[in-house]
């Protein structure tokens, strides 16, 4: 998903999509059953959360998630389910793990088109808003502030990392000579004027991988992905499963070896299951997610 942004984004009041990706690959990996209890610590719209809840009687589930407005779509979407479900705002990484509770845990590491089609938030540059990018409003670190603050060496370092862009250092000095910088559409012109036409006029905006490794830095994914892969087996129940879905290569590498690494987890797909072409044509969301599945040995 964070090849290319939505190209129309004529939503008035963006909500939560309630769509989830690899929904059937996601119930058979965590083989819910009857009476299971499991987590959901990217919870979202609640999609994933209602498939597992009615996938088998009496499932309960905890839906994690650090932003606000996602908890409150979630109690919408899952309101039906009453007790059997409980909602803890928290990043998935700083959750406090239970020993041995749950029969499966999922993470869905997507950003939701609702983060991307509501400016205010500032994740998008396809509108004009103040450079936010996080996704729990609580922190003090925004988007703002490292464009503006940070040095030309540490801006082409980020950009280079959690980007893979390969015109990094010619971003960030185009960067420094234009900042202070204070709106998405500033940061994407001063992007769009400083590469070659080719690089401009190509298949994604020149902007993109700058503003996946934003919001990577600013929410501080990566590690937050470590934490949660060293902590969440141990939440798990002898047997339990755990699945991830990543929509990067960074993302995706990390699982991989993650979970490979873990001491508790055994790990049973070689290779990431893809989505379908009959899901990618109804939801084009799905086109970059990898699943992977590990059991609680």
């Amino acid at each position: 998903m964070d090849a290319d942004f939505p190209k129309t984004l004529d939503i008035e009041e963006p909500i939560f999509s309630h769509l989830p990706v690899l929904p059937q690959e996601v119930i058979t990996g965590l083989a819910v059953h009857s009476g299971g209890h499991y987590l959901d610590a990217t919870v979202g719209g609640g999609g994933h959360s209602r498939l597992i809840l009615e996938a088998a009687i009496d499932v309960k589930l905890t839906a994690v998630d650090q932003d606000e407005a996602a908890l409150a779509a979630a109690q919408k979407e899952l309101a039906e389910f009453g007790e059997r479900v409980n909602y803890v705002r928290s990043n998935f990484a700083a959750y406090k793990f239970p020993s041995s509770v749950f029969d499966g845990i999922i993470a869905d590491l997507g950003v939701s088109s609702y983060h991307l089609d509501t400016p205010v938030r500032g994740f998008s540059f396809r509108h004009t808003a103040n450079l936010d990018m996080r996704m729990d409003q609580r922190q003090s670190l925004t988007a703002s502030d490292v464009i503006n603050e940070w040095d030309e060496r540490e801006l082409a370092d980020i950009f280079f990392k959690y980007g893979e862009e390969r015109l990094s250092r010619r971003i960030a000095r185009r960067i420094i000579e234009r900042r202070p910088l204070q709106t998405t559409t500033e940061l994407a012109e001063a992007i769009a004027s400083c590469v070659p036409p080719k690089y401009r006029y190509g298949r994604i905006h020149p902007a993109t991988r700058v503003f996946q490794a934003l919001r990577i830095v600013v929410n501080d994914e990566l590690k937050s992905l470590e934490n949660f892969i060293e902590q969440a087996p141990l939440a798990l129940v002898p047997g339990g499963k755990i699945v991830i879905i990543s929509f990067h290569s960074l993302e995706d590498r990390l699982v991989k070896h993650g979970l490979r690494n873990s001491p508790l987890l055994k790990v049973l797909t070689k290779k990431p299951i893809t989505a379908t072409e009959a899901e990618i044509a109804h939801n084009p969301r799905s086109r970059s997610a990898k699943l992977r599945i590990a059991e609680r040995c």
